[in-house]
């Protein structure tokens, strides 16, 4: 198809463009055979000769005015005119005398070897005088831009002289593309480093009055005896700053963009090798901030996230929980896989995760030894089939510093982890609620999370920047205080002003659904490595707290029903330790042997009020019910293997389900009942019928 195509092309001949403008020769060429074309016709027909000359006197008008008009230059105008009345003088002679002679016909062919010529040369001086007019007005521009900048490094110069007591040279000025402000290239002299200049931001600032959320922060230049000031003149900390549309794939090795700084560009986290520690107080947009980092980590094409989140799991539920339901669905209809790969509630899941990910890093360093021998590193290369492990804990910083028991065991577990797993692809991001020296006093933590972020909110309390960006001066909490804004420092760009991206809800949704196929998936020696631990993560019995909302039902209690008795729900929802199981059990033998502990009287439900003997407390206890239990324990065994719902049994004795919840799990580990585990389905089964 290709060669007939071609040979079309060959046998068609040149193609002419009959749009394009003239030329000088092409211009020549038509104003010559016009001429000629003319003359000949007006000879045969008899024209007067005096019309061609009329022609032409109007045609060289006709252009000069078009020319003025245009602002041509004389030359051309001259040109064109001098082209017309000597074309409309030679058809004048020609229609006179005759345009068939030789010495018409040379006449004619030197007047078009001179009018093309003139052309050409009016386009080429034409053409010159039109880039001379546009270098003109960009040495203008040019000149009034660097008059500008000269005002700035001489306002500046004398500015850091008198506060600083500073002699500085201004190298530079750059404005910014964003239009927020500018940057000055300074060179201190007499030795001077920036943090001598970096000390007086705030100072400076003022002196220049610049807007509340601006600032002047001096950085390191290109070298130590360089400074580069960052003046920030329009507050970009105000308005919230949009999550961007764009879920397009990420990679640790390649930073993930966590928010933008004053002057509008992002900022990223680089954390193949760094660990990252996230502080902020109540109402500072921190949860929103852990969401933002999820989403990185979910649109990075090499990295499974892992979150511990002892608040009821709420940091991880958002991106979980729509696509353990089947709320969502990707774009050919295919199940969405969640957003998180791994998420821990509980001390006993927060156990189990952390014992799998220091498995997985210890069978990844003796696994992947002729790896690392090939690609010749000590790091792991982490890529989408060998995904690098970011664990998020929420509020992890405050684990490490507690004093209870089984925070200490997962701090102990959280430091291995830091500590050991860098090599091989497992870091952690930790939150903290304050930059407090309880915080920041373990050696790990400093040494290892270099990318740090402190969102402010105007909260002065428990935030000691000076703590958290050591050596970074001229950072005060004021300069940041709105929500979602703060201070972001990582090893490649030093702590200064930023704004963490606001992310919706139904972004998250949009992400989790985006990103479903681009989740990697744990490699074959992890997986080995982390066992059954891991791949039972989603098992119904694991996840059922996600979807039972029971223990959180309150809008059932009945004003007015009474004393609010929160033995039984404590008894419930806290795990249960040895110490208290010893202790109960203990109690049980001392009461068996010594009988020195007798249970107060059940009272009878029908009875009247003055027939009650007082408060009945067994259920501290948890060694009797209540007196509607035994018609409770009668109803579940009539119904056989299926079972009841606490529901149905709230709704047969006339009580709210949480103390009917209670009760029932009380009655379990009396071993009068059994409970089936099924998620929204959960029943409570007779032992006759388990």
């Amino acid at each position: 198809m290709s060669s007939t195509a071609t040979t079309k092309t060959q046998s068609s001949g040149p193609v002419l463009d009959w749009a394009a403008g003239h030329g000088p020769v092409t211009g020549a060429l038509s104003a010559t055979t016009g001429a000629f074309a003319i003359a000949t016709t007006g000879a045969a027909t008899g024209m007067p000769p005096g019309w061609a000359l009329t022609v032409g006197a109007a045609g060289a008008l006709g252009h000069t005015v078009m020319g003025l008009r245009v602002r041509n230059a004389g030359r051309t105008l001259a040109t064109r005119a001098a082209s017309w009345l000597v074309g409309a003088g030679w058809t004048t002679w020609a229609m006179t005398y005759g345009p068939l002679t030789w010495a018409a016909l040379g006449t004619l062919a030197t007047i078009g070897v001179g009018v093309g010529a003139a052309a050409r040369s009016a386009a080429f001086y034409e053409e010159a005088r039109e880039e001379e007019a546009i270098a003109a007005e960009q040495r203008q521009i040019a000149q009034e831009l660097s008059a500008e900048r000269r005002a700035i490094a001489a306002e500046w110069v004398e500015r850091i002289q008198r506060i600083c007591s500073i002699s500085v040279k201004v190298l530079a000025v750059e404005m910014w593309p964003t239009g927020t402000g500018y940057s000055l290239d300074l060179e201190p002299q007499g030795g001077v480093t920036y943090d001598r200049i970096a000390q007086h931001s705030v100072a400076l600032s003022a002196d220049a009055k610049l807007p509340h959320g601006c600032t002047a922060a001096a950085t390191p230049g290109i070298h130590q005896g360089r400074t580069i000031l960052d003046v920030t003149t329009v507050n970009v900390l105000k308005e919230d700053c949009r999550y961007p549309d764009d879920y397009g794939p990420l990679s640790a090795l390649s930073g993930l963009p966590w928010g933008v700084r004053t002057n509008g560009e992002s900022v990223s986290a680089y954390l193949r090798e760094q660990c990252a520690l996230v502080v902020g107080p109540t109402g500072s947009g921190k949860t929103n901030m852990v969401h933002t980092i999820l989403a990185g980590f979910a649109r990075a094409q090499d990295v499974l996230t892992w979150v511990i989140d002892l608040n009821a799991g709420s940091a991880g539920l958002p991106w979980v929980l729509p696509a353990l339901n089947g709320e969502l669905e990707t774009t050919d209809g295919k199940p969405v896989r969640p957003g998180v790969d791994w998420l821990a509630a509980s001390y006993e899941e927060a156990v189990l995760m952390l014992d799998a990910a220091l498995a997985i890093g210890l069978h990844r360093k003796r696994a992947y030894q002729d790896l690392l021998a090939k690609a010749n590193t000590d790091l792991l290369p982490v890529s989408s089939k060998i995904p690098q492990i970011m664990l998020v804990i929420d509020e992890g910083a405050e684990i490490l510093v507690s004093t209870d028991r089984q925070m200490k065991q997962l701090a102990k577990k959280i430091l291995e982890v830091i500590r050991m797993l860098r090599a091989m692809g497992v870091r952690t991001v930790l939150t903290a609620l304050g930059a407090t020296g309880s915080v920041l006093g373990n050696l790990m933590i400093r040494r290892e999370g270099k990318v740090r972020v402190a969102l402010t909110g105007g909260e002065t309390e428990g935030m000691d920047l000076g703590k958290l960006f050591p050596g970074r001066r001229g950072l005060r909490v004021e300069q940041a205080p709105y929500k979602g804004s703060g201070f972001m420092g990582t090893p490649e760009s030093p702590a200064a002003l930023f704004k963490a991206w606001r992310i919706l809800p139904n972004q998250i949704r949009e992400i989790t659904c985006a990103t479903s196929d681009r989740h990697p998936r744990l490699d074959d020696v992890s997986a080995k490595a982390a066992g059954a631990a891991y791949a039972r993560r989603w098992d119904a019995d694991r996840t059922a707290w996600m979807r039972d909302l029971t223990p959180a039902d309150h809008a059932n209690d009945a004003p007015g029903e009474g004393l609010n008795l929160s033995a039984l729900r404590e008894q419930e929802q806290a795990p249960v330790s040895p110490e208290d199981e010893m202790l109960r059990r203990f109690r049980e033998e001392i009461d068996a042997q010594f009988a020195t502990a007798p249970e107060p009287r059940v009272p009878d439900e029908d009875a009247g009020p003055g027939q009650t003997s007082g408060l009945n407390l067994s259920a501290l206890r948890g060694e009797q019910g209540p007196g509607w239990l035994p018609a409770a324990l009668e109803a579940i065994k009539a119904t056989g293997a299926e079972g009841m719902k606490p529901s149905a049994v709230a709704e047969l004795v006339g009580k709210d389900r949480k103390t009917v919840r209670a009760a029932l799990q009380a009655a379990v580990e009396r071993g009068q009942l059994v409970y089936r585990d099924n998620g929204p389905h959960s029943v409570y089964v007779h032992p006759d019928h388990a």
